[in-house]
């Protein structure tokens, strides 16, 4: 699944939700955000920098206004636009969430009385306070009584059915070979920093994350019960264990090939490739539904390796891993002294966030990654008018058509490739503000009781809902985000564009402005999703989401020298000092950025044909205007860490050069800003691909 987000790497759904927690530290004041209700004006004057130059620095002039308005609060790593519309969702979901938890006469087993649960339950501090490890006693004993290699197997899979991050990832796919079938995956995982390359890189700042991070596991023993000396040592154990799974994982760089982590295997393959480990008593331990048994092992090396550390390494210290593995993924939902020690590395170490955030906004995010759908019925009643939604619809509508245009047109594309192409275009699934078949919470159990025990009652839903799409067909009514999220999504194996509600919102989309913004912002958006589909892993699936090559060696030859054009382009840039992006991760973001704003353009001039040329609103162009909330889309001001931990971790661009990079290669912005060649924001080397 390719997401749109600053902040959401280009993957399928993850297997594990993120939660993160907390601090206290110097204030920053921000200016708050206007209400989600209230309208907003389409391009904001205050919000630009004039005294920039457009075509010398346009994010300073498009965003400097707002970048200087908005310094990061003390509780957050970044402030940007994606936040800054997170925050008014956030405040709106409060309302329900507050509404429903004081409701107590709320029908048992309604989704009412689950959200307000839920919410209620992690509320509640002076429980979670008293309450201590006592929820995690049980699975705590459970990996004390392992006394073999059998009993570490199953307690493996319990631990994953509860999400923890035990050795491996698992869960359900397209089959990429045959997209109308669910078949089971397996992918690499385990690990307690953020990416295998924290493990591995030699250089003083990964050394120094790696001593940060074995403090840290440190502390958590100690919080839990272990003595100095014995916590160190646990630490140590764990730090040899991950290091031992990292440096057999693929980088993220070659996680990116989908031919590479496709690799189907039947019972006996399995059996050759993990002899120490039984897929069968596994199945068996997870409650797999009957069908599964082939699997989709995303990369076998890893598995090859682990099945030996299994055997070598020696089962006291497999028991610390996993009594670290529990600790960690629970941490947020346990007590303060958890909380906290979990935020100062996760949060303030790896991301630079000074301050926690208050409980209220930490709930409202766990209650939407839970039970997201039914309090997200609820929130498109309220937010999310059916005006909304037409206007959306038609805006994809004519995305779509100036796409078919271009593909019709391309003069690098031959005329077999552009066929499928335009087949592929004409079996996109658009999907709009909400599901139209909401998802059924009937069989979650959520009450008032311990907040980590709802919590992980919440996981164990969603992995057995996922896990029984397995030998199914493809349910092609499934949404991989709620409603109120903002973000969008392309799944290429599915060949559909999602756009919740929750980002068809100002700045990206606004009801109660002009075609130029909303085709700069939400246009745009749709436009980036839309061209994700011929993206440098999108044009490797056909129109029915098969992993298939129907490319011509010609016309794949033209389009692997033009997205190399964009690749160098993101190489290029810097941040702190003399670092450089990485331009083979970000390059399927980075092509889509270009494909969709150019196609957005497109879109929006043939929305103008028969009408009169839109007067200039506060001396700006509508042209202007048009790029203006593109840049505006890409407000941001990042924190130093935090901005390492991107570069280093998420397939997507920093803000600042997302909001440059694609209009700096089209003769459409020069002209609007009279920019000429030798500027900053003229490439001399044009990359064109849509």
């Amino acid at each position: 699944m390719t997401t749109f987000s600053p902040r959401r790497a280009l993957r399928a759904v993850p297997l594990l939700a993120f939660a993160a927690a907390t601090y206290l530290g110097a204030q920053t004041q921000a200016a708050a955000p206007p209400p989600l209700d209230k309208p907003v004006p389409g391009v904001d004057p205050s919000d630009m920098d004039k005294s920039a130059a457009a075509c010398q620095n346009f994010f300073q002039y498009a965003v400097g206004g707002w970048t200087k308005k908005y310094p990061i609060p003390p509780e957050y790593p970044a402030w940007g636009t994606f936040q800054e519309l997170a925050e008014k969702n956030r405040d709106a979901l409060r309302k329900i969430l507050e509404r429903s938890a004081a409701n107590k006469s709320a029908k048992g087993g309604s989704e009412e009385q689950k959200i307000g649960d839920f919410y209620a339950s992690c509320m509640d501090e002076t429980a979670i306070e008293s309450q201590g490890l006592k929820p995690l006693a049980p699975e705590l004993d459970r990996i004390a009584k392992i006394a073999n290699l059998k009993d570490l197997q199953t307690e493996v899979a319990r631990l994953q059915v509860s999400g923890v991050n035990a050795l491996f990832q698992f869960g359900s796919e397209q089959d990429r070979k045959k997209s109308t079938d669910v078949i089971a995956t397996a992918a690499q995982g385990g690990l307690g920093l953020p990416d295998r390359d924290y493990y591995t890189k030699t250089d003083d700042a990964s050394k120094k994350i790696r001593e940060q991070y074995l403090a840290h596991v440190t502390k958590m023993f100690q919080l839990a019960g272990d003595g100095a000396a014995k916590a160190a040592a646990n630490a140590r154990t764990v730090m040899t264990i991950e290091t031992g799974l990292a440096e057999v994982s693929m980088t993220n760089v070659e996680q990116r090939d989908p031919d590479a982590t496709y690799n189907r295997m039947e019972p006996a393959a399995l059996k050759s490739l993990t002899p120490n480990f039984s897929w069968a008593a596994y199945f068996h331990d997870i409650e797999a539904p009957p069908a599964l048994s082939a699997l989709n092992v995303q990369q076998p090396k890893f598995f090859r390796a682990l099945d030996k550390q299994l055997t070598t390494v020696p089962l006291p210290q497999w028991k610390t891993y996993l009594r670290w593995q529990l600790l960690a993924t629970a941490a947020p939902a346990l007590s303060s002294a958890f909380v906290n020690e979990d935020f100062e590395f996760n949060q303030r170490t790896l991301q630079g966030t000074e301050k926690i955030q208050p409980r209220w906004k930490r709930c409202v995010r766990a209650t939407d990654g839970q039970v997201g759908f039914a309090l997200g019925k609820i929130y498109v009643q309220e937010y999310f008018p059916p005006e909304a939604k037409e206007r959306a619809d038609r805006m994809v509508r004519n995305l779509i058509a100036a796409l078919r245009d271009d593909l019709a047109t391309l003069s690098w594309m031959g005329p077999d490739t552009r066929k499928a192409a335009l087949a592929k275009l004409d079996a996109f699934n658009p999907k709009i503000g909400y599901p139209d078949k909401w998802r059924d919470y009937s069989a979650l159990q959520i009450d008032r009781g311990p907040y980590v025990v709802n919590a992980m009652r919440a996981t164990r839903f969603e992995w057995a809902r996922d896990l029984a799409k397995v030998g199914k067909p493809v349910d092609r009514t499934d949404w991989g985000l709620t409603p109120p999220s903002v973000n969008a999504y392309y799944n290429p194996l599915l060949n559909e564009i999602v756009f919740p509600a929750g980002i068809l919102q100002p700045p990206f989309f606004n009801k109660n402005t002009d075609d130029a913004v909303n085709y700069g912002g939400m246009g745009a958006v749709i436009g980036h999703e839309m061209t994700h589909g011929f993206d440098d892993q999108g044009r490797k699936f056909d129109a029915q989401g098969n992993l298939t090559n129907w490319w011509t060696d010609e016309d794949l030859k033209n389009y692997q020298a033009r997205s190399t054009c964009v690749e160098n382009q993101f190489e290029g840039y810097k941040f702190e000092g003399e670092q450089h992006l990485n331009g083979k991760l970000v390059l399927g973001e980075s092509i889509a950025d270009l494909g969709g704003l150019s196609i957005a353009y497109r879109a929006y001039q043939k929305s103008l044909e028969g009408k009169s040329k839109p007067a200039p609103t506060d001396g700006l162009s509508d042209d202007q205007r048009f790029f203006i909330n593109w840049a505006r889309v890409w407000a941001a001001n990042d924190r130093p860490e935090f901005a390492r931990l991107i570069v280093n971790t998420d397939p997507h661009p920093l803000d600042r050069f997302r909001a440059i990079g694609a209009p700096s290669n089209m003769p459409e912005f020069a002209r609007a800003f009279s920019c000429k060649p030798g500027d900053p924001m003229v490439r001399a080397q044009r990359c064109q691909i849509w």
